[in-house]
């Protein structure tokens, strides 16, 4: 990462009844490559009477990407899935056309002292799928590629790089990349990259260009080409990115789009109570606005 374009810290914000680091979008940085939205969950230790509950809300034109350090989570959707998440999977939820979906505590967590970390991403979709049916799937972490390589410890979450590709059915050409070392060590990743990207700091630090780096903000590059950084001992980071869409994306609450009209199509939808349900899920989110 030999010239940082964009330095972009953690700022506060709420999901249901928890606090969480929101990271994207930035005012002066919508997206890095199809990446329109990240936010950092805790860590948070929760105590006995704590859980998280993020009750049923929708999402149109995107796919949400979730990876836990700490925890876990259970997901219900509008198409029928149930399922729990647990440190190192993915839980990759296409909404497409639209899908509703709630987050919580599993139940056997819900009355004992539990922790929570991890990361929420929106991938925006190709213009030509954003009206693609709903879907999703649930990848355990023993499917992820992983892999050592000069003393580093790398695991391809979704995309492809590296000259690897993981299982994660993605939508458009991105990776999302784990490296963890255990020794000071250079992460010289020139030509492993494409199109935009990014750099979040999970523990550690990193120096680029004699400037050192903590944790709580993302480093944006102006060269993914020419990305590389010196890496402390024990040091955690994610390289997160890909190829920008010709379009904008807009956002309007949960909604992503490159119209702006189906964002008010799908405001109207919710608001109205057209939006399918999770089985079992009675209480929503209402849509935080005029209606």
């Amino acid at each position: 990462m030999s010239t940082i374009e964009m330095i972009i810290p953690e700022r506060a914000a709420g999901i249901g009844n928890f606090q969480v680091g929101r990271l994207l979008p930035f005012r002066q940085k919508r997206a890095v490559g199809p990446f329109v939205f990240l936010d950092h969950m805790g860590p948070a230790t929760l105590a006995a009477n704590e859980n998280l509950d993020v009750l049923p809300h929708p999402h149109i034109g995107l796919s949400t990407l979730t990876y836990l350090f700490e925890g876990a989570i259970i997901h219900r959707d509008s198409i029928g899935s149930v399922a729990e998440i647990q440190p190192g999977a993915v839980n990759w939820m296409t909404a497409g056309k639209g899908v509703v979906h709630s987050e919580r505590t599993p139940e056997y967590l819900r009355n004992t002292e539990k922790k929570l970390h991890g990361l929420q991403f929106w991938v925006g979709l190709p213009k030509e799928y954003e009206e693609t049916e709903p879907s999703f799937i649930h990848i355990e972490a023993d499917k992820i590629p992983a892999w050592t390589e000069d003393h580093l410890q790398f695991r391809l979450i979704a995309g492809e790089a590296f000259g690897r590709k993981s299982p994660v059915p993605v939508f458009s050409r991105l990776y999302f990349a784990e490296i963890k070392c255990n020794t000071a060590r250079l992460a010289d990743l020139s030509g492993a990259l494409y199109g935009e990207s990014a750099l979040f700091i999970l523990e550690g630090a990193v120096r680029i260009e004699g400037i050192t780096y903590g944790p709580d903000q993302i480093l944006v590059t102006k060269e993914s080409q020419r990305c590389s950084f010196e890496m402390e001992a024990g040091s955690t980071v994610y390289v997160f990115g890909g190829d920008p869409f010709a379009e904008e994306r807009y956002i309007d609450w949960n909604f992503v789009s490159s119209d702006k009209n189906r964002l008010l199509a799908a405001r109207e939808d919710w608001i109205h109570q057209r939006f399918p349900m999770p089985p079992g899920e009675t209480e929503t989110v209402p849509y935080p606005g005029p209606g």
